[in-house]
């Protein structure tokens, strides 16, 4: 990775793939600024370890321009955006449908847009190349009879990569990555786990490390804008 004194900011860093990438961020000798919505065992690891921890609700209009005021007074550039911070709201949550879509959108586009908009100056001071990431899902290209809501948010999300590559350019790179399954939750039953190994060619539970190394690609490669890396282990081919 390029490394500068510039940090990168990383949203949703409490757990899972935001946990990995910022512990490998911070160890590989960069600053890192994290986003999180409730205090984790793992926070306090990230804390001591020199991450700048900042709590925010990605759900909330003030809570995002609290986040962004703060980055802005207390940073003069940053090396690059990561727009991890997800929430997976199934159709029949018991809330609203309304409020599902809201929520959906809210955290997986509205956020991002604000944050980008606000912070691309920050991005443009720095003089050794700047990227945004956006994490989206692979189930954009297939849509979900049970999450609706979550599969037009992160399409949304998808498509402003290819928008904000063309407002940025040619000094900020904008990419996203397209997972599908990369590691089970805890309460995932045995039953569960067979079915969704099933569903790609490579029947595997890559875990986080495989999101970890394109985020690195995407930030050495100087010649890359507009592009989503698929990691879906050949799940577009199976029949």
């Amino acid at each position: 990775m390029n490394t500068t004194s510039a940090p990168i900011l990383i949203t949703g860093v409490g757990k899972r793939i935001g946990l990995a990438l910022a512990r490998h961020i911070i160890a590989s000798g960069h600053d890192v600024i994290g986003t999180y919505r409730s205090e984790r065992p793992a926070l306090q690891e990230l804390r001591e370890t020199g991450v700048k921890l900042i709590q925010v609700d990605l759900f909330d209009d003030q809570s995002i321009r609290s986040l962004m005021e703060q980055v802005l007074t207390q940073n003069k550039e940053l090396r690059a955006i990561v727009h991890n911070a997800s929430d997976w709201l199934p159709d029949n949550s018991g809330l609203s449908h309304a409020e599902t879509f809201q929520k959906m959108m809210q955290v997986h586009a509205g956020a991002p847009y604000q944050i980008n908009m606000a912070l691309s100056e920050l991005l443009e001071n720095n003089q050794n190349g700047a990227d945004i990431i956006h994490i989206t899902d692979y189930i954009v290209e297939t849509g979900s009879a049970k999450h609706i809501a979550y599969s037009a948010s992160k399409a949304a999300l998808q498509n402003m990569t290819l928008s904000f590559a063309q407002l940025l350019s040619p000094n900020i790179k904008v990419n996203a990555i397209a997972p599908s399954l990369i590691m089970f939750n805890p309460q995932d039953s045995d039953d569960y786990k067979v079915k969704t190994l099933d569903k790609s060619l490579l029947k595997i539970e890559p875990g986080e490390q495989v999101v970890v190394d394109a985020v690195d690609y995407i930030l050495q490669n100087d010649y890359m804008t507009g592009r989503t890396l698929q990691l879906d282990g050949g799940r577009h081919l199976r029949r």
